[in-house]
């Protein structure tokens, strides 16, 4: 069987015929493994309980992923799945090869992860940012950053589900839910408060709101999302259904915004969306707040060009310049005039 001879594949001590094993000599038991990929594949499948599932995690198609779990499974010697109604499940000999898998993947990521560094400030950063952070305030001022520092290749990746950085998802992610892996190194850039505002044009047609008892006869905008989640409906709504209330509802920010932007309804929008003079506060009992926190692995700090954009988002969200970032809510109404001599107009 080749699972004890993967297991032992991590330990210093492994040996052959009661010698060690020099550097660079391969296990023939392991050098049957094909690649790396077959064995991430069957990681992939077991956390997510569905081929289907998994094959979006990795980006391929059902086949190719099914392929993959077939060599794997012939270089174990192994049935590794059975198939349900509801998706797959670990046989008992596959459960023994996870603990063996994710060994292989730390492995992976920090042979990758130890890589030597670019010594100058040339190269790729690939940073994930949730959709409305990263279209609407970061992306906006990276490109004078970028402009400033033209050998980068800065790859934005926005999106509502948070990217996994301990395993390179992407080098660093700005996130609204705090992840749980201790070994991340979690930088608070500051706080994101919400609350509902409407356009102009819709308040005009509809009036404006006094406090949530008056929101029969007008319309809401509902964005659903992995993070933020950021007006949780049943919560706030308790018995009141959709149809007939909300009007749009949307899985991203952007849509979120352009809908109310467009006089759809009343939507939750960050205060700093007061910056754009088409739509206004409505000052109903809406308000939500979420830490926001760049998450890296502490060895990225160490190569130049990543410590640069970590310096360099730190300072894009920094409340003293920025004070809607700050830990306590202002009110759109009472942001200042200008940031650092910059007009909010201009920003």
């Amino acid at each position: 069987m080749i699972v004890p001879i993967i297991l032992e594949s991590a330990n210093v001590n492994m040996t052959r015929k009661g010698r060690p094993l020099s550097v660079g000599e391969p296990a023939g038991e392991v050098a049957r493994l094909r690649n790396w990929e077959a064995a991430k594949a069957f990681l992939e499948v077991a956390r997510a309980g569905s081929f289907r599932a998994a094959a979006q995690k990795l980006h391929l198609s059902v086949n190719t992923l099914r392929r993959q779990i077939d060599d794997f499974e012939q270089d174990t010697h192994t049935t590794l799945f059975t198939r349900h109604a509801d998706g797959v499940r670990l046989t008992a000999e596959a459960e023994q090869l996870v603990a063996a898998a994710q060994r292989m993947e730390i492995a992976a990521i920090d042979i990758l992860r130890h890589q030597a560094p670019d010594p100058g400030m040339r190269g790729e950063v690939r940073l994930s940012v949730t959709e409305g952070l990263g279209a609407f305030w970061v992306t906006p001022r990276l490109v004078e950053f970028q402009q400033g520092h033209p050998d980068l290749l800065l790859d934005i990746q926005c999106s509502m589900r948070a990217a996994d950085v301990m395993r390179l998802e992407s080098d660093m992610g700005i996130q609204i839910t705090r992840p749980t892996v201790n070994e991340l190194r979690v930088v608070k850039l500051g706080r994101l408060h919400t609350m509902a505002f409407a356009s102009r044009a819709y308040l005009a047609r509809y009036g404006r709101p006094k406090d949530m008892a008056a929101l029969a006869g007008h319309r809401l905008v509902l964005q659903v999302a992995e993070q933020p989640d950021i007006l949780a409906y049943e919560r706030v709504f308790p018995g009141i259904a959709q149809v007939g209330f909300v009007s749009i509802r949307t899985n991203t920010s952007s849509a979120h915004f352009w809908a109310v932007l467009n006089g759809a309804g009343l939507g939750v929008l960050p205060t700093y969306a007061a910056l754009w003079k088409d739509v206004e506060p409505v000052d109903i009992n809406l308000r939500f707040a979420y830490d926001i926190s760049l998450v890296f692995h502490p060895d990225l700090a160490k190569i130049p060009r990543m410590r640069l954009v970590i310096d360099w988002l730190v300072e894009a969200f920094s409340p003293k310049r920025y004070p809607w970032f700050g830990d306590d809510f202002i009110h759109p109404q009472d942001l200042p005039d200008d940031v650092g001599g910059i007009s909010l107009a201009a920003l």
